[in-house]
């Protein structure tokens, strides 16, 4: 017998979203793929349970989110250190821990990066919409309800299962450092050939910053500019980590929630891998651009995605 357990919502912080790994596919309807915009911590939280790639977890954006456990259950918890604590006593980062009847699971403000996640053995049981629960707040997709962010009050249901008497720790080597320098690596699309030259070595000589304006859909960074070019371009599609230049020249790194399609000129996409960094990047935080390798980038990738089983 498959018996149901739930979690429930106490406060959901500024942003708490259910995410599995995305919508894909539906683009070409102006639906975009949602999913977690770190899935590295997300991909560790769901590994260390031996949970399957796309076992719905919660995005928790900013901490400042209690959750009351009503059902003896095992969890695991990545990403950025938002002070999590169970009856106030702190939980290791990156790492499963058991929780039981009646305990609270609360999260503080950052200590480092923007974002965790916090998974549950077997995934929480979340109704898909379109072949997914990602909560795309803009779409009205995913989540408990037409793509609405964590209610109090919200009951998250799972599966009961058998909890380890262990916890499985994450080793140290694996861990990002979120307070580094971001390098994000570039791969030229084909209007760079746009740019002039001057442009181009002025954005991959200065230093930039995460400005105020960041979201799921996109990252706008500040401290410097860069002129696009005079022409207009269409509208056509555009993929994950696209590096947008407009008029006023702060280039706009899109996201997982963003717009299907853009007529702003692009140099370029940031590589897949580094994206996960660019998540958890603060208002302030510097970032610096360098010319990534394809192929390498590529194999990189591969061996990451082989490994969590993408």
């Amino acid at each position: 017998m498959n018996l149901r357990s739930t979690i429930t919502v106490i406060k959901p912080g500024q942003q708490s979203l259910l995410q599995d790994f995305g919508r894909f596919g539906l683009s070409h309807f102006g639906i975009t793929q949602g999913g977690p915009v770190d899935d590295y911590a997300y991909s560790w939280a769901n590994h260390l349970l031996g949970n399957t790639i796309n076992s719905p977890t919660i995005e928790i954006t900013l901490g400042q989110a209690e959750f009351k456990v009503n059902h003896h259950c095992e969890m695991a918890i990545a990403g950025g250190d938002l002070n999590a604590k169970l009856d106030g006593v702190p939980l290791s980062n990156w790492s499963t821990f058991s929780a039981r009847q009646g305990q609270v699971l609360s999260f503080g403000l950052p200590k480092n990066g923007l974002r965790s996640y916090l998974a549950i053995k077997g995934g929480f049981d979340i109704s898909p919409e379109l072949g997914s629960c990602a909560t795309v707040t803009r779409d009205g997709l995913g989540g408990l309800n037409q793509g609405s962010k964590l209610n109090v009050g919200d009951e998250l249901s799972f599966s009961s299962h058998l909890v380890a008497k262990k916890p499985i720790q994450m080793t140290f080597r694996y861990k990002p450092d979120y307070d580094l320098t971001l390098e994000l690596r570039v791969i030229e699309g084909y209007q760079v050939n746009h740019f002039s030259q001057e442009q181009l070595d002025n954005f991959y000589s200065k230093e930039f910053e995460v400005s105020q304006f960041i979201d799921r859909m996109g990252y706008r960074l500040c401290g410097n500019r860069i002129q696009p070019p005079q022409q207009e371009f269409l509208s056509e599609g555009i993929a994950l980590g696209a590096i947008q230049i407009p008029p006023n020249g702060e280039p706009i790194i899109l996201l997982n929630d963003r717009q299907t399609i853009g007529g702003y000129p692009k140099l370029g996409c940031v590589a897949r891998i580094d994206l996960p960094r660019l998540a958890q990047a603060k208002p302030g935080q510097k970032v610096r651009f360098v010319r990534g390798d394809l192929l390498g980038l590529q194999d990189v990738w591969g061996q990451w995605a082989r490994y969590f089983g993408y």
